[in-house]
């Protein structure tokens, strides 16, 4: 897996109109994380696809008649067997931080990657997401210089109180040590 032209190598693309310009397309300096799935705690379907892409019919769940109309995006979603979807390149503002600040700067998704897991607040990830978000993360430290390990959040970070996400399910220890990990094979 590579970075060509904004876009990760080998993992599917579904392109998402839910996106725009940023102010400054070299200003990638931050890194959120976040978790969905729909119907809430339901995976392994074409949900989240078809949200990102404002297809999501609101017969198709309860729930989707509270959610259908959003204009919402994630840069990529890694999905619990660790495959991955990539909606919008990097370079470009996806919709996915809403009303947020990190470090007394406003509307994130101006200098952020959204990376979506899929999953709740209190299910535990797995194995492969991890691994996989892993490889990801070192991937974007490598190719966008403004971006560290020193900034990477959770949605919860940058928008307390109003959301929770990736919630205590995920486990920021064993990100940070499959980092190192990484990081100690290149030596």
């Amino acid at each position: 897996m590579n970075i060509n032209q904004h876009w990760l190598t080998g993992i599917a693309r579904i392109p998402s109109p839910n996106y725009n310009e940023r102010p400054d397309p070299a200003d990638i300096s931050l890194l959120v994380i976040h978790c969905i799935s729909l119907p809430p705690g339901e995976f392994n379907n074409a949900y989240i696809d078809q949200l990102f892409c404002n297809l999501l019919n609101p017969d198709d769940h309860p729930y989707f008649i509270e959610i259908y109309q959003l204009t919402v995006s994630a840069h990529l979603l890694i999905k619990r067997d660790g495959s991955c979807v990539q909606y919008v390149p990097f370079d470009k503002r996806a919709w996915h931080a809403g009303k947020s600040s990190y470090r007394g700067r406003e509307c994130c998704n101006d200098f952020s990657i959204g990376i979506e897991l899929e999953g709740t607040d209190s299910i535990a990830y797995t194995e492969e997401q991890y691994a996989q978000l892993a490889a990801i993360i070192d991937l974007l430290l490598k190719n966008y210089p403004k971006l560290s390990k020193q900034h990477i959040v959770g949605h919860c970070d940058i928008a307390p109180g109003r959301k929770t996400d990736p919630g205590a399910s995920f486990d920021w220890q064993r990100l940070q040590k499959k980092l190192s990990t990484l990081a100690d094979c290149l030596l």
